[in-house]
Formats: structure tokens, C-alpha cells, sequence
């Protein structure tokens, strides 16, 4: 028999939806069922059901409670009807309702099966705050890499403007054409569009993981980037901290050369390294003095070797970052990133 108590609570809501009944869309909340036996002889407390966690309606119109739970006796995800037949099941041992697949149409089910959501907070309320970390530097600093290792190792979400904006182009959202006009005449995509980029980015990242703490690569790259952020988030709002990622041009030069090898970037190369870097001073520069003179801004040297440098990264996350995280050992591709093992070679 399942011990109850050291199960932890359900928080998690389920989204239901694209169903051939569209009685069984909509909003599932952790069940409120009073503890009972299943059919496999398992007790079952509050939000749980077979070991698992279950759902109720939100408009607790289902005849059964709960009405998203788990079989034992079939090993299978299951949704009911309002009358409390079953109509969707999916085959697993998932701890959690699969939402990387389509469900099969069960028993009284209608096709087509349904998709599912999960949400780590209700939907039905705002979403919580984020916590976010604004990371800058200069061309070949290692930001990215830097913003890489800690999505990895410390569990927080790296978060580019850039592949916000070219993931909106091809997905054909409502700035595709703004965005592709920008592009193509070698102009930054306007303000308004990427701050509501990385703020609805960062609300579908905690509706469905939970995770509330963001690096956001490259942002502001001026102070009118910053101004769309207030104008998005509010000038009451407190400024993020932000990591100041600096490193001698001469370093920078030779790190971005030599990049380019592997790369084949056109714009690694003597020409191009210089004009960015003179944009990055005279746009962005500007942005690092505000967060310095507000005591926001954290500076690391990023000509020491990769170890050292990640080291003072994760110790200027650590105050909001998960120690479960930080305590785990190096990833393969953490020890890649690292330049501790070699990267798989491309034939």
C-alpha cells in the first residue's frame, strides 16, 4: 500500500484540450477526492490517486473524482467523461500525464484524442514574477556559453533575444513580417516587440516548468532597449542585476579568429570584429555605466580559463539559485562546455 503522507502536495493544474468531445476540454485542478481504495487496492489522500497525482474539473461537472488519474491495473494515464465514462487513455508509467504526445481515443471517447498542458501555477491567476538576470559583453566574452552551463547545471532558463525573434519569424507570429522587414534592412527589431517576446517567453517557461529564474542573453544592448522594458514591465519595477562579462579587445580578437575555423561565421573575421565591438562601446557601454552607478552590475574577467570564470558566475547566482542544482556533479556537456572533455568530433 502507497504511504499517503510522504507523498508531496499536488499543485500542478491540467489543460485538456482539442478533444473530439469538447465536454472533456478545459481546466483540471488536483482532486479534491476523500481518501479511498482504487480498484488495485491502493489508498489514495487529497490531489492523488494509485500513488499518483489526480485531477478533479475545474467546473466539478464529472460524475467521476478524479477525473484525470492513473490505473494501476492498466498501467495507463486515463481522462472521463462528464458522465464518468472513460474516453481517453495513454499507455505508460509517466509519473506525470504525458504532454509530449496525443492521447488514444478510449472505450466512449470521440476521435480526435486530446493534448494536455501542464501548468506549474494556476492559469486562471497571474503568473509569478520572474526572477531575472540581465547578462552583457562583448562579442566572444562567452556569454552564451556561460548562459548555457548554468541552464544546465544550475537549472535556470537562458533566455537569447536573438532566437526569440528568428523562432517568431518562421513561426509566423503576429511581428513575422516586422521582424523579417528589420532584418533584412540590418535593423534592430523595435523594443516593444522583443520585451513582449521575452516576457511571454518567460511566462510560458513558469506556467510549465515552474522554474522563475532567467538569464536574459544580450538584453538591454542600450537604454532604449531599457526603456522598453519599463514601458512593458513598469517603471516601478526594480532593475534586474545584471553580469558584466568584459575581456581585452586583444583576446577578444584572437578568441573570435580562431572561432572562426569551426564556425564558418562570415562575420568572424578582422573587419566585422572591430565594427562590433565599436557598436557594443558606444550602444551598450552606456547600459553597463547605469547598472554600475545603481550597484546592479557584477563584473566578471572572462580572459581567465572557463573553470574560473564559471565559478564566479554560479557564485553570483547562488543567492536564488536551487542547491540541488549547484550540488550536482558536471553534465557531459557541461565538462564540453568547459573545455574538460573534447567536443564528439563531425565526420
Amino acid at each position: 500500500m502507497t504511504e499517503t503522507n510522504e507523498l508531496r502536495p499536488n499543485t500542478l493544474f491540467i489543460e485538456v484540450s482539442g478533444s473530439g468531445l469538447p465536454e472533456v476540454d478545459g481546466l483540471f485542478v488536483p482532486s479534491t477526492a476523500p481518501p479511498a481504495k482504487s480498484e488495485s487496492g491502493t489508498v489514495s489522500s487529497s490531489g492523488y490517486w494509485n500513488g499518483k497525482m489526480a485531477w478533479d474539473r475545474a467546473d466539478g461537472a464529472a460524475a467521476r473524482s478524479p477525473s484525470l488519474s492513473y490505473s494501476n491495473s492498466y498501467q495507463s494515464w486515463r481522462i472521463s467523461r462528464l458522465d464518468g465514462h472513460l474516453a481517453y487513455e495513454t499507455t505508460c508509467e509517466d509519473e506525470l500525464p504525458p504532454t509530449d504526445r496525443e492521447w488514444n481515443v478510449y472505450k466512449m471517447g470521440v476521435a480526435p484524442a486530446p493534448k494536455v498542458v501542464l501548468h506549474h501555477c494556476d492559469p486562471r491567476q497571474p503568473c509569478p514574477k520572474p526572477n531575472v538576470v540581465f547578462v552583457l559583453g562583448g562579442p566572444g566574452t562567452g556569454k552564451g556559453t556561460m548562459c548555457e552551463l548554468a541552464e544546465t547545471q544550475l537549472g535556470w532558463i537562458h533566455l537569447s533575444t536573438g532566437e526569440l525573434l528568428r523562432a517568431e519569424r518562421q513561426a509566423g507570429g503576429p511581428s513575422a513580417n516586422i521582424i523579417e522587414e528589420c532584418l533584412a534592412a540590418g535593423k534592430l527589431a523595435p523594443n516593444e516587440i522583443v520585451v513582449t517576446l521575452l516576457k511571454n517567453a518567460m511566462e510560458t517557461a513558469t506556467r510549465t516548468t515552474g522554474k522563475t529564474n532567467f538569464l536574459l542573453d544580450g538584453f538591454p544592448r542600450s537604454l532604449t532597449n531599457l526603456e522598453g522594458w519599463y514601458e512593458i514591465f513598469g517603471r516601478e519595477t526594480e532593475l534586474p542585476k545584471m553580469l558584466y562579462l568584459e575581456c581585452p579587445y586583444a583576446v577578444l580578437e584572437q578568441r573570435i579568429l580562431g572561432r572562426a575555423n569551426f564556425t564558418g561565421r562570415s562575420d568572424d573575421n578582422v573587419e566585422s570584429i572591430k565594427l562590433r565591438f565599436d557598436t557594443f562601446k558606444s550602444e551598450t557601454l552606456p547600459t553597463v555605466e547605469l547598472f554600475r552607478s545603481k550597484n546592479l552590475c557584477v563584473e566578471i574577467d572572462t580572459s581567465q580559463d572557463r573553470q574560473t570564470v564559471y565559478a564566479q558566475v554560479g557564485s553570483s547566482l547562488a543567492e536564488f539559485t536551487d542547491k540541488s542544482f549547484a550540488a550536482k556533479p558536471l553534465t557531459e556537456k557541461s565538462e564540453m562546455l568547459l573545455g574538460l572533455r573534447p567536443f564528439p568530433r563531425k565526420d
